[in-house]
């Protein structure tokens, strides 16, 4: 900061410099003393720079010699030279660099200037900156500076006149912004007061207790009031003149910017009091005096300073009252009159207008208007200011319609009564058109204008302080303002008012210790015992505050809302009428809020109707607290016209049109006749009647009656009719016939309706007082309603409604309402007409039963006084006869079971009796409420119940099930079955105790026959729940059948346990097995067509439903199940039955009658429950079990504790079989083999081919893979005495089975869409999982081995399926694959022989059926042969029966077929099965033991690997790199094998098979292109490694360097001879291409065939020469020359690769070029 200011001061030193250098300059010629002042200024800049380090002070010090050359120049008037030292002198005030004297010379220097008047802009802009930028300037320098800009404010050019104004204005605030500094540095010091008398002594010198720049402020301030009132001033000498507007604005822009000056000093304070007071007075005055006079002489034409000079006036009285209003309270209310008068008709519109906008800026400041109310209206003798300043305003609105031309001279509309602008020529204007909101009453119509939001004030009249003359006044605008100003008047005492009575409510609270309430509820005004204890003095002020106010408010609001046209508008009225009524009913003011609650009813109905209705509803005695309105107020509204009762419905008043049309609602004086039309703002004013009596419950009391009255008139209009709770809904269109409602006003009822619940739900929140205030409003509603009922006149309904809803919710202090609710609501059910009785009994049942429900504290039952209240309306209803009444009770005794059932003894017997008697002849409604009270009783009371009434609960609950009226109750009844069974588990001990003290009360079953012992009671109990369920099983209807069934089976599986051993013998052969034989019959005879097969009941069925056939095969399954699970579950008890092998047989015959049913679903579910009867365990289920079984019936139920239940003595108990006894019996092979027996007929039966072309059905996949996937689980029970024939029972089923084609409309969902995503079907796995059981089997028994090549065939058998699809019958089908070519097809057709076959097969292309896709199976079966043949290959079975030469005949196919297979994946399987099988059987055959049993295997073996190597079916065209090399990799695998496995071993080979072998390596030895054309270019048959790897062991077995033998060497020879003469074949054609080819060359595969030739035959020889002499006899070595001349033909060649190979080959033959010698051996 010190480098800046040395920066800084160095560069005014040098500016200064230049300007007196430039001053010098100007001034050498003609004025030679400023030349030389300026060069000993610049010596004196010089040496104080030179002296001082803190230059700017230095400068302060010798200002004045700085400044002398400046000031001389200023003086010669020269401009140049003037302008120079103007802009020196600015830089050293800006800078600070100036002494107070010598900005005194400045200022004299400035004088003279602008007496000149040289450069007046230059030396305003010196005086501002001087006089901003410093403090230096003080006292008389001040004003002299001041009085400047003044008089170069009266310049005649308007420019320097502007700019001295708001230089004027800066200077004046400057002045007193010093003062707020000064203040600010001696904040700590104290004020020293001044002297009353010193201050009235009219001295012109400033009191003494000011400080300097105060003084100065206050001299400022007492001049600017002395040139305003015309008066010469004591400090600003020189000033002459000043227009009293300018005074006036300074003196607002002071008194509004520097209140804390004003306020703080009493001597300013002292000038407010004494100099402006008075002054705003006095200038008032004339302007009022010459007001009268011009109104006494004629029209009144205002002279041009009365508007600006009362506009300033008006501002400067806006800012006293807001600023100063609590030093100037006398003064205040003298000001406040003065406002009230203004507003007064003889005064000019703009001059109302202008104390209009004053008044709304007072209005919106409550701390104001209270004051104004505590100062002026609390007082004895005081003027009413705030009650004059409502009244004024009300005043002013009515004079706007009743005068409209007197009154609106000074608007835009030049006299005359202004028209609604929404109506031309009587016609409303077109749509589209918003109209503009107004004000219409009585013809007048007059705009409502925007002019501020609420809460804020925004004058425009104020704020012209440009205009000279009077405005012309906006049409509607003075309406507009004093319409907002009234709004805010209401806001302003309304939150003055609420704010500080929850102050006191929170000081309450905290004092008493309550913690302060969250607002989770409406706000309903309970503030009583908040006004009895709050300070009197606080609750006067408030009861005045509305006192003052309400009927001026009422008065003009009334009026308002009768002429407005605007929603918005009428809003605002409506909110401010809704307020001022609860602020008179907080404050206990009676009178005035009834008067308020009056004036919205009245508006909510059409204007005649109102008088008529609420005349009559108006209650006649009502205490009046408060202040009273008197005839002058009252009067004000209605002195002029019809007031608000009247009807000012305008043409072009849109929220007066009308939006519904309805009828009178009739009463005890009659009905009014014809329609009763309601408008917008009548429905505007019910929703504001709502937002009331919601908001503000607390505080109508007997105005309740007047509010219900009302909405229930309007509501009858609508047509709104009580619904269900006691709600209002919008009628149906026939109630309506004679309404009309728009469809804005049909949107909006759901609306009102809803808003009329909350209202009563709302209620909940009232005290006890305003409740019962409340319900005698309602109740008296209804009893004239009761009246108007009795004259056979439509009653409404609204109170009853009401009662209702109000009952329903104030449940909490039923002890409140209870009895005058219901004791009124008993009376209207006894009344005559049926609408108004049936909701009497609606009402009563409805808070019965709510009440019963309702949680209280303490508990209901423990209330007995409590409960006795509730329950005697519902025994009082039992004195009134009308049948709906009875109705109404019995639907009611739902909720008194629920609640008080357990009251009940032995009296449930006989309430049984009465539920159980219900029959279909007594109508769908008494059954549904006694099924309801029958829910109740079997749900809730079952414990408290006598045991001998269980029994009567199970066939009342039959009685239910079989009934036909209503299909839902019938089910609901079968699941109460299963809740009762479930109870009778639970809490068997207790009932079996009971039953055994009741045993003489309870029926015994006639289930059981004469020879048969007595069934215990208990039994008794579960045999009479078991023989209903069974009677419901065979119902007529569907439904019933099944959910019943399911029950049944449900409950016997768990909680079979508790059943004695020799009831289960009744529970089969008196309930299973007879209710089997009824769905059987039934099913049989039931129809196929689609005729009444919903049972009575309209609704949708399935297709797989929609006959009787169909649904009563579901039941069939279902039973059929059920019994299965029934067997399988209780195994341990139905052993141990002498009859069971009976029983057993006996349900295998159902279960393969179904199964072999034409129903797909009899016949499928038929074999589960097979599988379900197979999957036995070793001993019981424990109830855990049981009951997780029995949920797989769609059954909840929970788990019992494991007990032990007391039955008879052991004496009567049967005899129990011991657990070895239990095995044996379950071991008998009879019980199995009835089982395979019943097996193999259901496979060999249901697979039976058809023996024609066409079916319409075939077995299903999923029934078929059922079928199989049972007999591992039988197997595991048979195997012991399972023999060949039976394997070739399972294998025909099996073949049969899988052949089975699907249907085309399935094959999407289960055949694959490629062979790439092909699995093995269920059905498929299923298949080889028997196989799998059975060879297992054979494994692992030694009496069974002789079945393994049986096994093997059958594998074998499914192998052939991946190439030859088998057939099922004559069916055609077709194959559907993506991914078979042309070469399989062909294939397959000379593997066909038979012409008709494939004349046949091709006709199946276009079949109904669909052939399985086999290639995923049978490439499993050889997986799985191959794994059983490496296990068993040494097996005598299997080599006497030569498994392995067989598996090599089925290999042909796919090997032989190679890349032509459907699948790529089978011959690749086919290779590497045969390989890993080779490994395991070449050893076994070659074993001189068992060769007896290959000797024809091995030309099998010999043709299979031809048939690969060197397959007919090349590559396809699309095969990649990576593909071709890893099937080369498969052939070289081959080529291995019979290296490692054939030729070592080759002496114990048969010879033709060996020539076979080497004849194969031979060919594949030398590779070569497929075409024999030189110029075939494809090269994807070349298979280098393959033809490496047999030259390779071809050489290996060609010679060897050690002795050989004589087998040994036939081989060496075979093959030498063999390799030598294919070398021979390929050169000798190479030669003859090339010579053909010409110029062209041959392709690369040709080339590189002859370059591996040459190679093989250099490797070769070289070889032969190092063979030892035996090795290698003279036809080797003849053939070794023989090739010399093809050699040397192939010289021609012109590829390097093929030269470099031939050279190397030639030169082996230097050695046999040698002369022959005697001696030479093997070329040597």
């Amino acid at each position: 900061m010190a480098t800046v200011d040395v920066v800084s001061a160095k560069k005014l030193v040098e500016n200064l410099q230049t300007d007196l250098r430039a001053l010098s300059n100007e001034a050498k010629k003609k004025y030679p003393p400023v030349k030389e002042a300026a060069e000993a200024g610049i010596l004196r800049i010089r040496t104080v720079v030179a002296k001082n380090k803190n230059i700017i002070p230095a400068l302060v010090a010798c200002s004045g010699e700085i400044m002398q050359p400046f000031l001389l120049g200023c003086d010669t008037k020269n401009l140049r030279i003037v302008q120079i030292c103007l802009a020196s002198i600015q830089r050293l005030i800006a800078k600070q660099a100036l002494s107070p004297a010598a900005g005194a010379n400045v200022i004299n220097m400035l004088w003279n200037l602008m007496d000149s008047g040289i450069e007046d802009l230059k030396v305003l802009q010196t005086t501002l900156v001087l006089v901003t930028t410093s403090t230096v300037v003080r006292g008389n320098a001040l004003a002299r500076a001041i009085v400047i800009c003044f008089r170069l404010h009266f310049s005649k050019d308007n420019t320097i006149s502007n700019t001295a104004s708001a230089i004027v204005q800066q200077v004046v605030c400057t002045v007193f912004e010093r003062v707020l500094a000064e203040d600010e540095a001696n904040a700590a010091g104290a004020e020293d007061d001044a002297e009353k008398n010193v201050l009235k002594s009219n001295s012109r010198l400033p009191p003494k207790s000011l400080r300097p720049c105060a003084t100065d402020a206050y001299l400022l301030f007492q001049d600017l009031c002395q040139l305003v009132n015309a008066e010469h001033p004591t400090w600003l000498l020189g000033l002459t003149e000043m227009s009293r507007t300018f005074g006036l604005e300074l003196l607002e822009s002071l008194l509004n910017s520097f209140p804390q000056v004003f306020l703080r000093h009493k001597e300013f304070s002292f000038l407010l009091k004494e100099r402006v007071c008075p002054l705003v007075i006095k200038l008032f005055s004339p302007s009022l005096k010459h007001k009268q006079n011009m109104m006494s002489t004629g029209p009144l034409v205002a002279d041009k300073p009365y508007f600006p000079l009362n506009m300033r006036l008006l501002r400067v009285v806006s800012v006293l009252i807001n600023k100063y209003y609590s030093i100037l309270v006398t003064e205040s209310e003298i000001f406040l009159s003065l406002l009230v008068k203004f507003l007064e008709g003889d005064k000019p519109m703009w001059q109302r207008i202008l104390a209009l906008e004053v008044l709304h800026k007072l209005c919106v400041q409550l701390k104001l208007l209270r004051s104004f109310c505590q100062s002026y209206d609390m007082k004895a003798h005081s003027t009413k200011i705030f009650a004059n300043i409502v009244n004024a305003l009300g005043s002013f609105i009515q004079s706007l319609f009743v005068h409209p031309i007197v009154e609106r001279q000074g608007s835009t509309t030049d006299g005359g009564i202004t028209s609604s602008p929404g109506i031309v020529g009587s016609m409303s204007v077109g749509g589209g058109v918003t109209p503009q909101p107004a004000f219409a009453y009585k013809g007048v119509w007059i705009p409502l204008i925007n002019v501020a939001a609420t809460g804020s004030a925004k004058p425009v009249f104020l704020e012209m302080l440009d205009k000279l003359e009077p405005p012309t006044v906006p049409d509607g605008y003075g309406l507009s303002i004093a319409f907002t100003c009234l709004l805010d008047v209401v806001r302003s005492v309304s939150a003055i008012v609420t704010s500080e009575l929850e102050a006191e409510q929170r000081r309450k609270d905290k004092e008493q210790g309550v913690s302060p309430k969250i607002n989770g509820g409406p706000v309903l005004d309970r503030n009583d015992a908040v006004l009895d204890d709050v300070d009197p003095s606080l609750k006067n002020l408030w009861e005045e505050l509305v006192n003052a106010s309400w009927c001026g408010v009422l008065a003009a609001l009334s009026l308002l809302l009768e002429a407005c046209t605007d929603e918005t508008g009428t809003q605002s009225i409506l909110k401010s009428l809704e307020v001022y009524a609860s602020l008179c009913g907080k404050l206990g003011m009676t009178v005035a809020r009834d008067a308020f609650i009056t004036c919205l009813c009245k508006a909510s109905l059409p204007p005649h109707y109102a008088l008529t209705v609420l005349n009559i509803a108006t209650p006649q005695n009502i205490s009046n607290k408060g202040h009273k309105r008197n005839v002058s107020r009252d009067g004000l509204s209605n002195q002029h016209g019809q007031g608000v009762d009247g009807n000012s419905n305008e043409p072009g008043d849109g929220r007066n049109q009308v939006v519904a049309v309805g009828t009178a609602l009739p009463t005890v004086q009659g009905t009014q006749q014809g329609p009763v039309m309601l408008t917008a703002k009548n429905i505007q004013c019910m929703r504001a009647i709502l937002s009331v009596a919601h908001c503000h419950g607390g505080i109508l009391g007997t105005a309740w009656h007047l509010v219900l009255t009302t909405l229930q008139h309007l509501a009858w209009i609508l047509g709104l009719k009580p619904s269900t709770g006691g709600s209002l809904k919008v009628s149906g269109a026939s109630e309506t016939a004679n309404s009309v409602i728009t469809t804005a006003v049909m949107g909006e009822l759901p609306i009102l309706s809803a808003m009329l619940s909350r209202l009563f739900e709302s209620s909940q929140y009232l005290d006890e007082v305003a409740l019962h205030h409340l319900i005698d409003a309602l109740c008296k509603l209804s009893s004239e309603s009761m009246e108007i009922a009795y004259a056979n006149k439509e009653p409404s309904l609204f109170a009853v409604a009401k009662l209702l809803e109000t009952g329903l919710v104030n449940l909490s202090r039923v002890e409140v309402l209870w009895r005058p609710v219901t004791a009124h609501l008993l009376e209207v059910c006894q009344h005559s007409h049926s609408r108004t009785r049936d909701w009497g009994a609606e009402a009563v049942t409805s808070l019965i039963k709510a009440s019963l429900a309702y949680k209280f504290q303490p508990p209901l039952h423990e209330n007995l006084k409590l409960q006795t209240m509730l329950l005697s309306p519902l025994q009082e209803l039992s004195v009134i006869q009308h049948p709906d009444i009875r109705q109404k009770q019995l639907e009611c005794v739902l909720q008194v079971l629920h609640n008080n059932g357990e009251t009940l003894a032995h009296g449930w017997p006989l309430v049984l009796g009465v539920i159980g008697a219900v029959s279909d002849d007594q109508g769908d409604n008494l059954i549904r409420t006694a099924f309801k009270c029958f829910q109740l009783v079997t749900t809730d009371f079952l414990p408290i119940m006598p045991r001998y009434g269980l029994q009567i609960c199970i066939s009342v609950a039959a009685k239910f099930g079989l009934q036909k009226e209503e299909l839902n109750i019938s089910l609901t009844a079968v699941g109460l079955l299963w809740n009762i069974s479930d109870y009778l588990y639970q809490n068997r001990v207790s009932i079996c105790e009971g039953l055994e003290k009741e045993s003489n009360l309870v029926e015994g079953t006639n289930d059981s026959s004469p020879n048969e012992a007595p069934v215990p009671p208990f039994d008794a109990l579960w045999l009479t729940l078991y023989s209903k369920q069974a009677d419901l099983c065979v119902d007529s209807r569907p439904a019933v059948r099944k959910s019943a069934g399911q029950t049944l089976f449900s409950t016997i599986s768990a909680h079979g346990s508790l059943l004695q051993q020799t009831t289960w013998s009744t529970v089969l052969w008196h309930v299973l097995f007879p209710l089997l034989d009824k769905v059987k019959k039934l099913s049989g005879a039931a129809k196929q067509d689609k005729s009444d097969v919903s049972g009575g009941v309209n609704i949708l069925i399935h297709h797989s439903r929609d006959t009787a056939e169909k649904q009563w095969a579901e039941t069939k399954v279902l039973t059929l199940a059920g019994v299965a699970r029934v067997f399988n579950t209780w195994r341990q008890q139905l052993i141990l039955l002498g009859d069971f092998p009976r029983a057993w047989a006996l349900l295998l015959e159902h279960i393969e009658a179904s199964a072999l049913s034409t129903s797909n679903e009899v016949s499928l579910n038929a074999l589960k429950s097979f599988q379900e009867i197979l999957q036995l365990q070793s001993s019981s289920p424990s109830p855990k079990v049981a009951l997780e079984r029995a949920t797989s019936f769609e059954s909840n139920i929970s788990a019992p504790k494991p007990e032990r239940i007391k039955r008879t003595t052991s004496n009567d108990m049967p005899k129990v079989k011991s657990s070895n006894e239990i095995e044996v019996v379950m071991d008998d092979f009879t019980l199995w083999s009835t089982a395979w027996r019943v097996w193999h007929s259901i496979g060999i039966n249901g697979t039976k081919p058809p023996t024609s072309k066409t079916a319409k059905t075939l077995p299903s996949q999923a029934f078929l893979t059922t079928l199989l996937q049972i007999f591992p689980t039988l197997f595991q029970h048979i195997k012991a005495k399972f023999v060949a024939s039976d394997f070739q029972k399972l294998s025909r089923v099996l073949q049969c089975a899988v052949s089975v084609p699907i249907h085309a409309d399935a094959s999407p969902f289960i055949l694959p869409s490629s062979m790439l995503d092909a699995e093995l079907t269920g059905l498929q796995e299923a298949a080889l999982n028997a196989i799998n059981c059975v060879s297992k089997a054979v494994g692992a028994s030694e009496t069974m081995q002789s079945m393994h090549p049986a096994v093997f065939d059958q594998l074998l058998t499914f192998v052939t399926y991946a190439c030859q699809a088998p057939s099922f019958g004559q069916i055609e089908t077709r194959v559907i694959s993506k991914t078979a070519t042309k070469q399989s097809a062909e294939y397959l057709h000379s593997w066909i022989q038979c012409k008709e076959k494939w004349e046949s097969f091709r006709g199946c292309l276009q079949a109904e059926w669909v052939s399985m896709n086999y290639v995923p199976f049978a490439e499993k079966s050889l997986s799985m042969t191959t794994s059983l043949y490496k296990k068993t290959a040494t097996r005598p079975a299997v080599m006497e029966q030569q498994v392995l030469q067989n598996i090599l005949r089925v290999l042909q196919m796919p090997l032989g077929l190679k890349y032509a297979c459907p699948s790529a994946s089978t011959w690749k399987l086919a290779v590497t099965s045969l390989l890993e099988i080779l490994h395991v059987g070449l050893p076994v055959a070659r074993n001189p033991a068992y060769s007896k049993h290959f000797k024809s295997m091995w030309l099998d073996l010999a043709a299979a690997l031809e048939l690969f190597l060197f397959s007919e079916h090349p590559a396809p065209a699309t095969l990649s790199v990576e593909e071709q090399q890893q099937d080369e990799a498969m052939d070289v695998n081959v080529v291995l094998l019979i290296q490692n496995e054939v030729l070592p071993y080759s002496t114990a080979l048969p010879p033709q098979f060996t020539a076979k072998i080497m004849g194969l390596l031979n060919r594949g030895s030398i590779h070569s292109a497929s075409s024999s054309s030189f110029l075939d270019t494809n090269n994807t048959e070349l298979r280098e490694e393959f033809a490496k790897t047999c030259f390779e062991t071809l050489l290996r077995f060609s010679f060897i360097t050690q002795s050989l033998v004589s087998e040994e060497g036939a081989i060496t020879k075979m093959a030498m001879s063999a390799l030598l003469q294919r070398c021979q074949e390929v050169l000798r054609k190479y030669v003859e291409d090339e010579r053909l080819s010409g110029k062209c060359p041959l392709p690369r595969s040709r080339m590189a065939e002859i370059s591996f030739v040459l190679k093989a035959l250099t490797t070769l020889m070289e070889s032969l020469k190092k063979a030892q002499s035996g090795n290698v006899d003279v036809n080797t070595w003849d053939q070794v020359i023989d090739l010399y001349p093809t050699l040397v033909d192939c010289t021609t060649c012109t590829s390097t690769t093929v030269c470099s190979a031939l050279r190397d080959v030639l030169s082996q033959y230097h050695d046999l070029l040698l002369p022959p010698s005697s001696a030479m051996q093997n070329g040597r």
